[in-house]
Formats: C-alpha cells, sequence, structure tokens
C-alpha cells in the first residue's frame, strides 16, 4: 500500500517552486547509515515504496528500515484527451517534495557493505542523484 496521508486541508495543492539545500533531516537520525539526497525533486509515493520492497528484500528481514520523508503533496493530472477548460484535475498522486541533503532513507542494524548494497539498490529506484552516509558518532 502506497504512503499517502489519512486527511488533509486541501485536496489540491499548486507545484510551487523548490530551491536551496535542506537545513532540516539531513543528518542520520535513527539508522547507522543513510541515503541522501544530491539533487531536489519530487519523489513519488511508488518510487519510496519500491524502494522500500528493495530494501527489505534484500536484507532478509535483519536489521531495519527507515523512511525519512512522506509524500503529503498531491499532484493532480487531467485525463488524455480532454478540452482545456473545466477546473484542475484530480488528485494522481502523492510526492514528497525533496532537496539537496534530504535523509530519504536509513538502515540499522547491519554491518556497512550490507547496508551500502541495500542502499544502493533503492538509489536506482530513486528519480534524484543520491550518496550513502554514514552516522557521524562525534556528534
Amino acid at each position: 500500500m502506497a504512503l499517502m496521508p489519512k486527511r488533509i486541508k486541501h485536496r489540491k495543492h499548486q507545484r510551487g517552486r523548490l530551491h536551496g539545500k535542506a537545513t532540516r533531516g539531513n543528518t542520520v537520525a535513527f539508522g547507522d547509515f543513510g541515503l541522501q539526497t544530491l539533487e531536489l525533486g519530487w519523489i513519488s509515493a511508488r518510487q519510496l515504496e519500491a524502494g522500500r520492497v528493495a530494501a527489505t528484500h534484500f536484507l532478509h528481514r535483519e536489521g531495519r528500515v527507515f523512511i525519512r520523508v512522506f509524500p503529503d503533496k498531491p499532484v493532480t493530472a487531467k485525463p488524455l484527451e480532454t478540452r482545456m477548460g473545466k477546473g484542475k484535475g484530480e488528485v494522481e498522486q502523492w510526492v514528497a517534495p525533496v532537496r539537496a541533503g534530504n535523509m530519504l532513507f536509513e538502515i540499522g542494524g547491519v554491518d556497512e557493505p550490507t547496508a551500502k548494497l541495500a542502499l544502493l539498490r533503492v538509489a536506482h529506484k530513486m528519480p534524484v542523484r543520491c550518496r550513502f552516509v554514514a552516522r557521524r558518532h562525534g556528534m
């Protein structure tokens, strides 16, 4: 089941504009290793679910996978071959807007080579460039 909010204040949002780097949610907080974005963009709920499935399948139920972003932005689309006008289209999908530096996934309870391979599989599913990061224990 894809991630989506239980209830929202407004059914349809404007697209908005992403710029800058992430100032929050940009460090490894829950696990030992993480997948960090290097670009900004939208990540759909289906892509997040594909990444989660890839990571849990590779880990064989060892360790723990944390998803650090949530798709709470509705994206609308009008049906194909529909004339202009008649209002804004219906909600087609839910996306999580991410900035450069946002932590997408974290993994805990496994060694570094295993976590690196698992997060590499997740990175292939993502529409933005990502990098593998480890927790800084000096903090």
